[in-house]
């Protein structure tokens, strides 16, 4: 058997569950009636889902450490939209909720458009139009 090319889940280690799934929540991500309030959020998105968790559980769980510091941890998620308006109009809903603006919406060495956000824990999240990658009826980017 090999490992089913799918992504189920993405579950961000978080600070403060509560915190973090009101931030996810005026993003406008749909919560999941399958949440426990405080301990673990869960969220619908157009691919897989997105799950919010204590960092020092899901390292636990994982049977991990955390790093001593927090910071970039080497991943980010990303978000593509259709046009450069969609880049622009996410990053600036992401700031209104809370986001920090890691990089601002410019145009790219690949012809497309893109920006970085932060969310409360520092998790980066790119919002990018690829005008080679386009996107279908539930936005999803489709390969060439």
């Amino acid at each position: 058997m090999t490992v089913p090319p799918v992504i189920s889940l993405v579950t961000l280690g978080v600070a403060d569950v509560p915190a973090s799934t009101a931030f996810y929540s005026a993003l406008g991500f749909p919560l999941s009636p399958a949440s426990v309030a405080g301990e673990v959020s869960f969220f619908r998105t157009g691919g897989g889902l997105l799950g919010l968790y204590g960092a020092q559980e899901l390292a636990d769980d994982a049977c991990v450490s955390l790093p001593a510091q927090p910071g970039f941890s080497g991943v980010s998620l990303a978000i593509n939209v259709a046009d450069r308006a969609g880049v622009d109009a996410a990053l600036d809903a992401a700031e209104v909720a809370g986001a920090v603006i890691l990089k601002p919406a410019q145009a790219t060495p690949w012809g497309g458009y893109h920006g970085y956000f932060a969310d409360p824990d520092g998790h980066a999240w790119e919002v990018a139009h690829n005008p080679g990658w386009p996107l279908d009826g539930n936005g999803l980017p489709q390969l060439p």
